[in-house]
C-alpha cells in the first residue's frame, strides 16, 4: 500500500501548545518574505541558457552529494548512481534505473535533513502526494520528467516561483565569467551574481598550483613571478568579479591560520612556494593571503568568507575514481582565537572588513567565535553549515552563539547548496526553526513577543541584505 506525503503545517514547532502558537504567529510574519541566498554553488548556465532540466535523477541526484553519499554508505556504487568518473568510464546513463535505485532506499533518509527537504520538493514543487519509495518510484519519475518538459519548470521561472530575490553563486578566479555575462545582458531580471573563490590559486597544495597560477598572471596582464605582482593580479581579478556583480569573496583553507609576515618574509615564501611547497610552507602562505584578502576587502569592500576544518576528500578511493565534493569531506576541530590573531590585528577593528566566519566544529561556538563576534566590529557568524544545516544543528547554534554574540553579529541564512530546488526548503527550515528558538524566549519572558517578530524578520531577510550588501 503506498503511504500519503504530508507535510505538517506545524513541523519543526515546540510541543508545548502555547510556544506553539507564539511560534506559529512569528513564522506567520517571515514565511512569504523574499529568499536572499547569498552563497551557494548553483550552476549561473540554468540561468543564463534557462534550458529545461533534463530528467529527474540528473537533477536531484546525480550532483547531490548530500543524496549519494548516504547511499554510498549503504553499499550503493556510485557508479549505479550515474556519478561521473575522472577517467570517463563508464557510470549507469538510463536516468529511470538511477532513480529506481534512489527510491528503493528512500528509507535511509528518514530523519535526517535530506528527507525534509526532498520531501519539501516533491510534494510543493511537484505536487505529490504519495510517499516515495519501490512501488511508487515510476509514478514520481513520470510525473517529475512530465514536469521538467514544461515552461513552467525552467530555471528562470522556478527563480521567481521561489520568490528568490537574489543569488550567488561561486566561481573560481580563472572563470571567464561568460555566463554571468549573458545573464546580464538578456531580457531577464532575476538577480544571479558570482563570488571570487581564489583558492586554486592561493592554495599551494592545489594540483597544477603554479601553472595556475601563471595563467591567473597571464588574465591579468601582471608579472606573477614577484609576491607584488602576484598580489596586484588579485586586484585585477576581485575588480573583474565585482563586475560580474560579485560582493563577496569566499575562502575553504584547511583552517582558520593567519599570518601578518614583512614584504621581504612574504617574497621569499612566494617563491619557495612556487617551486615545491612544504606543508608548512604551504599553510603560512595560505594563512597570509588571508590577511591579503583581507586588507583588500576593506580597499573595495566585498565580504569575506571563511570556511575552514574541513578534510576535504577523505576517501582517496573516491577521489580517485570520482573527484572532488563526492561526500568524502568530513569536519574537523577547528581554532579561531589564536589563528585569526594576526588577521584581526591588523584589519580587525577596521568597520569597513566584514569577515564572515563558519565552522564545522560546533564546539568553538559559545568558547570562541560568539566571544570574537561579539567584540571586534568586523566579525560576523556565518550560519550552521553543511554537516550541521539541520534543525538540531540551528538550534544548537542558536542556544550556544546568542548569549554572546546576540542575533545582530549573525548573518541570517545562507543555504550553500547545489540542489537548486531545495534553496526554498531550507529556507524554510531555517525560519521555522528561529521563529521556534524566538518562541522559546517569549515564552520565557526573556523577550517581548512585539520584539521577537522584528528579530524573526531581520534572521529571515534583513541581516543577510546587510551584511552580504545585496
Amino acid at each position: 500500500m503506498t503511504r500519503p506525503l504530508v507535510l505538517h503545517p506545524d513541523r519543526l514547532f515546540p510541543a508545548d501548545p502555547g510556544t506553539r502558537a507564539i511560534a506559529r504567529a512569528l513564522y506567520a510574519g517571515v514565511k512569504d518574505l523574499p529568499i536572499v541566498s547569498p552563497h551557494g554553488h548553483t550552476d549561473p548556465s540554468w540561468f543564463a541558457c534557462d534550458e529545461p532540466f533534463t530528467d529527474p535523477a540528473s537533477l536531484l541526484i546525480v550532483p547531490d552529494h548530500y543524496v549519494f553519499r548516504m547511499l554510498y554508505s549503504q553499499g550503493v556504487a556510485l557508479e549505479s548512481l550515474g556519478v561521473p568518473s575522472v577517467d570517463g568510464s563508464p557510470v549507469e546513463q538510463d536516468p529511470r534505473k538511477i532513480w529506481n535505485i534512489f527510491a528503493k532506499h528512500y528509507h535511509l533518509f528518514r530523519g535526517t535533513p535530506s528527507r525534509m527537504w526532498l520531501d519539501w520538493v516533491f510534494a510543493e514543487v511537484f505536487g505529490l502526494n504519495v510517499l516515495l519509495d519501490e512501488t511508487t518510484a515510476d509514478h514520481y519519475y513520470e510525473v517529475i520528467d512530465a514536469a521538467l518538459k514544461t515552461d513552467a519548470f525552467r530555471p528562470r521561472a522556478l527563480f521567481e516561483r521561489f520568490n528568490i530575490e537574489a543569488i550567488a553563486t561561486t566561481e573560481g578566479p580563472l572563470d571567464p565569467l561568460a555566463h554571468h555575462r549573458a545573464i546580464r545582458e538578456s531580457d531577464w531580471d532575476g538577480r544571479v551574481v558570482t563570488a571570487y573563490r581564489p583558492d586554486p590559486v592561493v592554495d599551494p597544495e592545489t594540483p597544477g598550483f603554479a601553472e595556475k597560477v601563471a595563467k591567473f598572471g597571464a588574465m591579468a596582464g601582471e608579472d606573477v613571478s614577484t609576491y607584488a605582482g602576484y598580489l596586484a593580479a588579485h586586484r585585477f581579478h576581485r575588480a573583474r568579479f565585482r563586475e560580474a556583480g560579485a560582493t563577496s569573496t569566499d575562502h575553504g583553507h584547511p583552517s582558520a591560520l593567519t599570518a601578518d609576515l614583512s614584504n621581504e618574509d612574504c617574497e621569499a615564501l612566494y617563491r619557495r612556494v612556487l617551486s615545491s611547497a612544504s606543508k608548512q610552507d604551504a599553510e603560512l602562505f595560505r594563512a597570509q593571503l588571508l590577511t591579503e584578502m583581507a586588507g583588500m576587502s576593506v580597499e573595495d569592500g566585498m565580504v569575506m568568507q571563511l570556511h575552514p576544518a574541513v578534510h576535504r576528500s577523505h576517501n582517496k578511493a573516491v577521489l580517485d575514481r570520482f573527484g572532488r565534493d563526492k561526500g568524502g569531506d568530513i569536519p574537523m576541530p577547528g581554532e579561531f582565537v589564536q589563528a585569526l590573531k594576526p588577521l584581526l590585528d591588523r584589519h580587525g577593528n577596521d568597520p569597513r572588513l566584514t569577515l564572515i566566519l563558519f565552522t564545522l566544529d560546533e564546539d568553538v561556538y559559545s568558547r570562541e567565535l560568539a566571544p570574537l563576534a561579539g567584540h571586534y566590529p568586523s566579525l560576523r557568524l556565518g550560519p550552521p553549515w553543511w554537516f550541521h544545516d539541520s534543525p538540531e544543528g540551528m538550534r544548537r547554534f542558536r542556544e550556544r552563539a546568542t548569549e554572546t554574540g546576540g542575533f545582530y553579529n549573525t548573518v541570517g541564512f545562507n543555504d550553500d547548496t547545489r540542489a537548486f530546488l531545495s534553496i526554498p526548503a531550507r529556507h524554510d527550515v531555517a525560519r521555522r526553526m528561529d521563529c521556534a528558538w524566538l518562541a522559546q524566549l517569549v515564552a520565557e519572558h526573556r523577550l517581548p513577543e512585539d520584539e521577537a517578530h522584528e528579530v524573526a524578520r531581520a534572521l529571515a531577510y534583513d541581516l543577510v541584505k546587510a551584511a552580504y550588501k545585496l
